[in-house]
């Protein structure tokens, strides 16, 4: 077995025991309130990171390329409720066609 294979299990067996950490600790009780909102946006804020990192990361730095415009016609259709297939095909054809012209 590799290191890579090694690195995947560990940090498999890591998450597991982190989600199972909480159900055990609490020990049946329900979170407070205040750390239900925590949790409830943990979920949009790590997307949102995830998103920020492939759209305007190239590795070393930050870079603004044909991606923003795919992303922002993406979020344009969001915002104005196209469904999801629609919003995904406009923001891939934006970025293709913003490639093409940009040579």
């Amino acid at each position: 077995m590799n290191g890579v294979w090694l690195a995947v299990l560990l940090v498999g067996a890591v998450s597991m025991g982190l989600k199972a950490a909480g159900p055990v600790l609490l020990g049946g009780q329900e979170l407070p309130d205040r750390m239900r909102t925590v949790v409830a946006l943990m979920a949009p804020t790590l997307l949102a990171a995830l998103i920020a990192t492939q759209v305007f990361g190239d590795g070393q730095g930050l870079t603004v390329d044909a991606r923003a415009v795919g992303l922002a016609v993406g979020a344009f259709g969001v915002w104005r409720k196209w469904p999801t297939l629609l919003v995904v095909f406009l923001g891939a054809l934006a970025t293709a066609l913003t490639r093409l012209a940009a040579g």
